[in-house]
């Protein structure tokens, strides 16, 4: 059966639901599947909760989202660049859960791991450890952190076969793989489609039997912050 879509519409119908949790992949405005956040934008779904690094830019990412005030909890590491984001926090219209970036990483991938939780010593004696867990070992401390299992994964990939076995271009392989694993369902994002056989199995960064949909489209290029020499 085939997992390609001929639009990221197309790769999310039936997923979508009111309330649902969605991990999402990225790093600021690296490697995130913007095609398939628009496309959650144009379905009107709501009262969203995402697990993302990051809530990219108030126009881009997960911030279009923001604007249209479908989001209503963030777990999340870095939420500087976006204004919106900052201004729903404020004035409680939206709920953060905050988490160490390498936390939330490991809570995404022990989620794909079927891992329930696991214990450690980041955010031990801060406002992160508030309300968890503490536990000692060897006579050091450790908080419990849970895993994460969303109903919905949506990733973006450089290249991929049919099947789903993919590549992350360069920074873009940050949260992309483990998004991708916490989810019951992942639908993928890629620039290009290649056969079936032609991915050298030494290079593919994470297998298909991840990816459930697959949608190959055109991706927008921008750099979040620009830093240049004085001439």
């Amino acid at each position: 059966m085939s997992k390609l879509y001929g639009s990221a519409a197309e790769a999310l119908d039936g997923l979508l639901t009111d309330g649902m949790t969605i991990a999402s992949g990225g790093f600021g405005l690296c490697g995130i599947p913007e095609l398939l956040l628009s496309a959650i934008r144009d379905a009107g779904t709501k009262d969203l909760t995402f697990a993302s690094n990051n809530a990219g830019v108030d126009d881009f990412g997960i911030g279009i989202l923001l604007q249209t005030k479908q989001v209503r909890k963030m777990l999340s590491s870095y939420v500087g660049e976006n204004a919106e984001f900052m201004r729903q926090y404020l004035a409680g219209e939206l709920e953060i859960e905050f988490n160490p970036q390498g936390t939330l990483a490991e809570r995404m991938r022990a989620g794909g791991a079927g891992i329930p939780g696991f214990y450690t010593k980041t955010g031990v004696g801060t406002q992160v450890a508030e309300g968890k867990e503490h536990k000692d070992f060897d006579g050091q401390t450790y908080i419990l952190e849970r895993g994460i299992f969303a109903d919905l994964s949506i990733v973006k990939a450089w290249k991929a076969d049919e099947t789903g076995n993919c590549i992350f271009r360069k920074t873009a392989r940050n949260f992309n793989p483990p998004a991708a694993m916490c989810g019951k369902v992942c639908v993928m994002e890629v620039e290009e489609i290649v056969p079936v056989g032609s991915l050298d199995p030494d290079h593919i960064h994470m297998p298909g039997v991840y990816v459930h949909r697959i949608v190959q489209g055109a991706h927008e290029k921008r750099i979040e912050q620009r830093t240049v020499r004085e001439a």
